[in-house]
This record gives structure tokens, sequence and C-alpha cells, in this order.
């Protein structure tokens, strides 16, 4: 074999190795190249805006008006995803004298449908049984009596009824098998059940006194006025356990409820004034936004430990999405006056704020859309 053949064999087995080599590299960057997608809501501007995070930096994709007076702030407060990812569902607050509900499609985020509710609609999500989105009236300009949650045909955008609840209804989610609706009106300071077939109460829980009322007890007429101590404005049902997690803002607590005793469990103490909480799909994360010292909290559910308190980029956090994966929670942060809202990024496994986004003034409602590889 002479030199040159030699050299050209040597310069291919070089080549070919340095070719494995990127070959690797090219497959395992395509492999764990994802992008995640998120909507939030901006309550002082009327724009919604659709960011995307890389798994290393967030950026606004596009930001949407969604107001429809010009010389009006309607206030767009609650937002959710259909479980098909085709829509998305907007409430917009500040109606006169009602709030309404805007359905848009994912696809160009155009406004395809409508319908009024009650007083301040607020939070909601669509239940994958029923099809029906339950969204809490949140009545906070209203007198000091029960509220309700609206029940809509997410198809027809029609309200089929409206469920009486407590005074100031606000945090709502839906249970992992769609058959339960949780609610917490924050000013009588308790928790709602409502089975999501019958369209009815089924239970209710004093979080200030921990009474349970069934339904055969119950009547929606008894509601004697009370300002609740516990002043809960969020409910989170584990997505594995019978556990639900509510945020206590008046008592600084995150209270635990066993759903099969319909009792409270734990009364977990946190500072300051916790007002969103949410679960991370795998069900071994709980987090809390701290509205009172601008802080997220985070909890181990397999030991029940905090493991970390994290300062949020600017003052007054709100709302909490959590990716598909479990791997990132995003957190809105409304800021003061003329300030910016701001989207946070936490990664849950190394427990930092690793990236954060401008958005429109008071971020607020937020949503979790799809995951992409």
């Amino acid at each position: 074999m002479n030199d040159s053949y030699k050299y050209l064999i040597s310069r291919f087995h070089k080549n070919f190795k340095i070719l494995k080599v990127l070959s690797f590299f090219l497959v395992h960057s395509i492999a764990n190249a994802q992008n995640y997608y998120l909507y939030v809501a901006s309550e002082s501007d009327d724009t919604v805006s659709l960011l995307r995070f890389d798994g290393n930096k967030i950026i606004e994709e596009k930001r949407i008006d969604v107001g429809f007076y010009p010389t009006e702030i309607e206030g767009p407060h609650g937002i959710t995803i259909d479980p098909n990812g085709k829509f998305w569902y907007l409430t917009l607050a500040h109606g006169n004298p009602y709030g309404k509900i805007i359905k848009y499609s994912t696809k160009d985020n155009i406004a395809i449908d409508q319908t009024t509710l009650g007083l301040f609609p607020a939070s909601m999500q669509v239940s994958k049984i029923t099809g029906f989105i339950y969204c809490v009236n949140f009545n906070l300009h209203g007198d000091m009596k029960p509220s309700s949650v609206s029940v809509i045909d997410a198809e027809t955008m029609t309200e089929i009824t409206k469920i009486k609840t407590g005074i100031m209804p606000h945090g709502s989610r839906i249970s992992n098998d769609g058959l339960k609706q949780y609610s917490v009106a924050m000013m009588s300071g308790e928790l709602f059940e409502i089975d999501a077939l019958n369209l009815s109460v089924s239970r209710k829980l004093d979080l200030d006194n921990h009474l349970s009322i069934d339904q055969s007890k119950m009547n929606m007429n008894d509601h004697k006025m009370k300002h609740s101590s516990v002043k809960p404005t969020w409910v989170i049902p584990h997505p594995k356990k019978s556990l639900a997690y509510v945020a206590g803002n008046g008592s600084n607590e995150i209270i635990e409820i066993n759903l099969n005793k319909w009792e409270i469990t734990k009364r977990i103490k946190i500072e300051k004034k916790p007002y969103n909480v949410e679960i991370s799909p795998n069900g071994n994360i709980m987090v809390a936004t701290l509205k009172g010292n601008g802080k997220t909290a985070i909890w181990d559910l397999k030991t029940g430990d905090l493991i970390k308190l994290i300062k949020n980029s600017t003052s007054v956090p709100h709302g909490i999405a959590i990716s598909s994966d479990s791997k990132y929670a995003f957190v809105s942060v409304e800021g003061k006056g003329g300030e910016p809202g701001i989207v946070d990024v936490i990664d849950l496994n190394k427990l930092l704020l690793i990236d954060k986004v401008e958005v429109g003034k008071q971020a607020g409602g937020i949503a979790f859309w799809k995951k992409e590889i």
C-alpha cells in the first residue's frame, strides 16, 4: 500500500470520527430542542401575550388586543386553554354591568364567539368530560351576597346555568378526571364542590370553622353575613391524590383538604398573603405566589417540606402555570403603577429563577398551552 493511499485512509477514518461526533451532538441537540408556549393576560392593558420559552430564553411572540371599547379598561382576568389545545378562553371582568367570556382560536388568536356572564367573571376551566366551561363570578364591585359559578357550553358559547355558591368566589379548578369543580369564596371563607355532571353543589366546607356540610343538609339560601379571616383566593386539587390545597390569603397559610373525608388535614403557615397555588402534573411539586412580599414558594409534596422561597423580579406575583413535563413554573407578576407586567420562569429542578419577559401592565391570568419538540 503506497503512502498516498495510507494517507487517504487515515483522513477518511479521522473525518468519519468527526462526523460521528457531530452527528451525536446534532441528534442530541434536536432531541433536547423544545419550545413551551403559554398565554398571559394583562388586566390594565386589555392585552394577552403569547409567550415562547425554549428552555433558556422566554420571548413574547405576539401581543393580542382583547378589549372592545377604546376608552374603557375591560380587564382581561381569567384565561384557560381547551383540553384539545385548539381554543383559549378569556374573561373580561369589567362589563356594563356584567362581564363576558370570549373564545379564541390558538391557530390565529382571532376571537370566534362570546357570551355575557355575571359580575366580574374571574377564573375558569374546561371539563374534559362535559366540554363545559365552569367560571366563577367574583362579584368584586357588587353587593356582599352569594354569587355563582356560570356553566357555559364551549361549543355554542351559551350560558347553560348559574350555580349559586358563596360571597366573592375567586379561585377555581377542575379535578383531573373532569368530574368535580372546586372553588373558594373569598369573603364567606368556603370551599365548594360542584358535580360537573348534574351541575349542582354537592358539598361545601367552612374554612374558618372547619364545618363540613353535605348536599342533603345544605340550604344554599342560608348565608349569614361574615367576613372570613382565611379569605381563600385559590384552590387546586391534586392531580393524583384525593387532596386539594387552598390559599388562605388572609390567614397566611396553605390549607390541605382530604377530599374523601371532606375535612382539613393540615394548615401550612407561610409568609405572606398566598394568592395562587398550582401543583406540577407529576404531583411532586406545589408552587404558590406570595402576593404580600413578592416571592414564590415551592414545596416538595413527597416530603411536605418547603424547599425554596424565590424572590420575584418585581412586586405583586399573581398567577402560576406549570409546564406539562413538570420542569418549569411560569409566574405572572403584576408590578405597580405604570410598571410593565412580567412573567418569571422558574426551573423546578434547579429551584432558580432563570429568565423573565415583560408583558402588558398588571399581568394576571396565565395558562400553559403546549410543549413542542
